[in-house]
């Protein structure tokens, strides 16, 4: 017992000491002691409140038993009972105690956020009370309340126990006899449970500004004018009957509070249900609108406010199903930023085209952003290289290689957002190892990322030889660069102690005795941007999306953090089952999250890829949960101030805050409280066409809506027509600027506005679900997509994206074809796009375009393709061309010619299954480009020059 007594105190030691090391490290040490004297101050509190109580009740007890009497049955028993007493008497309490106080202390965030609390400088419209009251206060007093209830109870039935026992109550039956010591301790406590049960009904009062309805949340007219009235004359019962309870300690007659409790249980039925009832059925039923609408629109009203969706500016627009060719002209900076690559698929590209060594990947979802390169800004498919222990073969598996030797990812690789190449592939402006293209000098090593192991030791003395793997470099004598971690990532473990401390918390000997493990070693761990963001703020929900972004010079992870609550009053609230992180850990074990009817999202959070750095920026300042956060932990947040300018040009608008506001926006894009309960105008979330089993998520893109000058990064969505069976017809379409500048500690004027175009009622635009439906039995299209579907090839349907542009709604899906099995690499095929009944299909987005519009996009834009050359034959009447010129022309003619036709004999390959041909298809058309980019210079008189990308050749 000794022994295993030893071993669990000392895991537990170290785990608390490395705990301790680590917030010391990421300089959030105020985080972990704030917790832990929280946690400990509360645990002592209450735990001796529990205990003492405890205690007290048995203490009492024992002194006011009867010397002899009670059952001669129950002799027996207390002979066994007396030499235990004194045990009793302690190991109760303190058991009590220590889970008493385990259980509060538990609850610390509510105590500190209580002890903090902030203002919302509002009122609600029931009690003329701050909101903070309901989002600080109340939960409190309920747990303190619920508290005091239990440990009374636990009491009663103790002392109630201890009395049978010893004889302090006798009889059975109809006949109940006490000792006047027994009488008065159990008289005391039932009054004390009373006073409890009062506190609680006037709590109760309260909370119906949070219950949930039949067609709305928050007090209605009958709780308002019934229940409300029901839960007063309940406290006032309830203080009489705990009168009455004190009455017994002088007349032993328990029929008096034994009919109290009757007659409160009788008015709490009576009362509490009946009478609401009646008043429901009778009084509300027959003119529900009218009764409910002053309540209906505080909901409206607070649910609003609290998701920030109160200033949402919405526009009857005017769309047109008709296409003209003029119209889309004016809109062609939009319809050329229209992005193809689908982030959610093209994620085997980038592994195929850009991992490089077995021991590197890509995540399956990439991610979009925007960069400025010169004067364009490009939307951009960003994806980090990070390592993959799993690519190893399992003769390269050990401790030394595993934990020291592959240590990071590297580099990130970009692609054009709205170009592909000729074959399909993603366009790459950066990628490589080393990184090569347009996104200049940066660290590209990645030691905190998503997908790296548990931990890792990095760091050698200096004059040693280095072992952490940096890259594969065949010019190299060993094959590969190697490198030294040289940052502050991790705590230091070189010392003997701390080796032991961390050998026990990773349950890892070679700690303690690998030469890899010196003075210089620092021990890198909770690595996932994530999880150190929520160690360092726990009490912040975060997104699920974590993005990353070249900044500086430093690749960054980018993580949007909000602060939420379930308990603002007339706020409609939202499932958050699948939101946030750790949702998929809390599916996995079966917890159903809690329910939010608040949020903001009001830090920005970015963790360094290379040290682990953690910075918390307060985004949202008005926010009054953030302000009582920062009062908690003063230290923990940097001002907008101090955010670059590079770093601001890649934060966004987060997708979960967006999706929230979108399914609120559902009904609550309704203000006005009749049409509101008659629910005929409420809206729908569509489906994703791609995947019926979840809703159509939201999708970055730059575009540009009606009131604006110049395209905008936005987020977007869609609404179609609610109810039981809808019909799938476009009722409005969401956008948020999502563009934040690049002004250093300055946002946007109009970053986080919030657009809904609202479609007018007397024309039918297509919703995404008919758009689909209306590709999938598009003739033409299914003709050319069955010849790609044939062999051992399969097609995507990409994300369907609705862009407003020539004065409707236009949508645009890219389709790709990939290998079912085997090298799975998707290509882009082809381009649909419908605007109202008009389809068009075609290898390129003008193509398409041009089919629906009649030519309305030949204004000289990008067709979406990038063929990395100029044929230079529009002279615009100059001289004619040269003889070299004329060759040159040849050349280039012969080799597009070329191009075109290994492009032709790569489809045919890949709609075959046959991989062997499409890869030698791939060549020739590799080696037809290099003749048509070294034709074009020759026709434009430029001179050779050295590819400034090691990404693959625009085609």
């Amino acid at each position: 017992m000794v022994v295993g007594i030893t071993i669990v105190v000392s895991i537990a030691f170290a785990n608390v000491w490395t705990e301790w090391q680590w917030y010391s490290q990421v300089g959030y040490v105020e985080v972990w002691r704030t917790q832990w004297v929280a946690r400990l101050v509360t645990f002592v509190i209450f735990g001796f409140i529990a205990a003492g109580a405890v205690w007290l009740t048995l203490w009492i007890a024992r002194r006011v038993r009867p010397e002899r009497g009670g059952r001669p049955a129950l002799d027996r028993y207390r002979e066994q009972v007396r030499p235990l007493e004194r045990a009793v008497m302690w190991i109760a309490p303190i058991l009590v105690g220590f889970i008493a106080g385990a259980v509060m202390s538990s609850k610390w965030p509510s105590l500190l956020a209580w002890l903090n609390a902030t203002s919302f400088g509002t009122k609600d419209p029931q009690f003329d009370l701050d909101p903070s009251f309901y989002v600080f206060t109340l939960p409190v007093l309920h747990s303190f309340v619920t508290f005091y209830l239990t440990i009374l109870v636990l009491c009663t039935a103790m002392a109630a126990f201890v009395h049978l026992l010893y004889g302090g109550i006798s009889g059975g039956g109809r006949s109940f006899v006490a000792s006047k010591g027994a009488r008065i301790q159990l008289a005391v406590m039932g009054a004390l449970i009373m006073l409890g049960v009062a506190a609680n009904y006037w709590l109760q009062r309260y909370s119906l500004l949070n219950k949930e309805g039949e067609k709305f949340y928050g007090a209605s007219y009958t709780d308002v004018n019934a229940v409300l009235p029901s839960r007063g004359i309940l406290v006032g019962i309830a203080l009489i009957v705990a009168v009455v309870f004190l009455l017994v300690t002088w007349r032993a007659d328990w029929r008096i509070p034994a009919v109290g409790v009757g007659l409160m249980l009788v008015a709490a039925i009576a009362i509490g249900g009946i009478y609401p009832s009646i008043v429901q059925r009778f009084q509300v039923t027959p003119n529900a609108q009218e009764k409910e609408a002053p309540y209906i629109k505080r909901n409206i009203d607070a649910t609003r406010l609290a998701y920030g969706i109160d200033k949402v500016e919405v526009t009857q627009y005017d769309a047109t199903t008709k296409a003209d060719a003029d119209a889309l002209r004016a809109d062609a900076d939009t319809t050329t930023q229209i992005r193809l690559l689908d982030p959610n698929v093209v994620g085997p590209a980038f592994q195929q085209l850009q991992q490089n060594k077995q021991y590197y990947n890509f995540g399956d979802t990439l991610q979009v952003d925007r960069y400025r390169v010169g004067d364009d800004i490009r939307d951009t498919v960003i994806a980090v290289r990070e390592l993959n222990l799993g690519g190893l073969s399992d003769a390269n598996r050990n401790w030394v290689n595993d934990t020291t030797v592959y240590t990071h990812g590297f580099g990130v690789v970009a692609a054009y957002g709205n170009k592909v190449n000729l074959d399909g592939q993603p366009t790459f402006w950066e990628g490589g190892i080393p990184s090569k293209g347009d996104m200049g000098e940066y660290e590209p090593r990645v030691y905190f990322g998503q997908k790296l192991p548990l931990y890792s030791i990095v760091g050698a003395p200096a004059g040693t030889d280095s072992w952490e793997l940096d890259y594969p470099d065949d010019d190299s004598e060993s094959g590969q660069i190697n490198t030294t971690f040289s940052g502050d990532g991790g705590p230091v473990i070189g010392g003997l102690f701390a080796k032991i401390m961390y050998a026990i918390r990773f349950g890892e000997e070679q700690i303690l005795f690998s030469d890899r493990v010196t003075s210089e070693s620092q021990v890198l761990y909770y690595r996932d941007p994530q999880e150190r963001v929520h160690k360092v703020a726990p009490y912040l929900e975060l997104d699920q999306t974590v993005y990353p972004a070249v900044v500086d010079g430093r690749i960054v992870w980018v993580v949007d953090g909000y602060t939420t609550t379930a308990q603002y009053p007339y706020s409609a609230s939202v499932p958050t089952a699948g939101l946030f992180y750790g949702s998929a850990a809390n599916t996995a074990t079966g917890v159903s999250p809690a329910p939010l009817n608040y949020i903001r999202n009001s830090v920005k959070a970015t963790v360094d890829a290379y040290d682990g750095t953690v910075n918390l920026y307060a985004w949202d300042t008005s926010d009054p949960i953030l302000q009582t956060w920062q009062k908690v932990f003063p230290a923990s947040y940097k001002p907008i101030s101090d955010i670059s300018g590079d770093l601001m040009s890649h934060l966004r608008y987060p997708e979960e805050l967006f999706a929230i506001q979108r399914y609120q926006l559902q009904s609550y894009h309704v203000t006005d409280p009749s049409s509101f309960f008659s629910g005929a105008d409420f809206w729908k979330v569509p489906a994703d066409p791609t995947k019926d089993t979840q809703n159509q998520p939201p999708y970055y893109l730059s575009l540009q809506m009606p009131d604006q000058t110049e395209p905008s990064f936005s987020l977007t969505g869609n609404f179609i027509q609610g109810g039981q069976n809808p019909r799938n017809i476009l009722t409005g379409y969401m956008a948020v600027d999502s563009e934040t500048g690049n002004t250093p500690g300055e946002v946007a004027a109009d970053y986080g506005k919030l657009r809904i175009l609202e479609m007018p009622r007397d024309i039918t635009i297509p919703g995404p679900g008919q758009v689909q439906n209306n590709f999938s039995t598009y003739p033409d299209a299914q003709t050319t997509l069955n010849l790609l579907r044939t062999g051992d090839s399969t097609v995507i349907n990409g994300n369907l994206l609705t862009v407003p542009v020539g004065g409707g709604l236009l949508y645009v899906q890219p389709v790709y074809a990939q290998a079912k099995s085997g090298t799975k690499l998707p290509l882009l095929q082809k381009v649909f796009v419908a605007f109202g009944d008009e389809v068009g299909f075609a290898d390129t987005l003008q193509g398409a375009l041009d089919q629906v519009f009649a030519g309305g996009t030949d204004d000289g834009t990008d067709d979406g393709t990038d063929n990395g050359t100029d044929n230079g034959t529009d002279n615009g009447g100059e001289q004619p061309m040269d003889p070299d010129q004329q060759e040159a022309q040849q050349a280039l003619d012969t080799a597009l010619a070329k191009a075109q036709q290994a492009i032709k004999d790569g489809q045919d390959a890949l709609a075959q299954g046959d991989f062997a041909a499409y890869g030698e298809a791939q060549k020739r058309l590799s080696s037809a480009l290099e003749d048509a980019v070294a034709a074009s210079r020759r026709l434009n008189g430029e001179t050779a020059a050295e590819p400034t990308t090691s990404a693959a050749p625009d085609a």
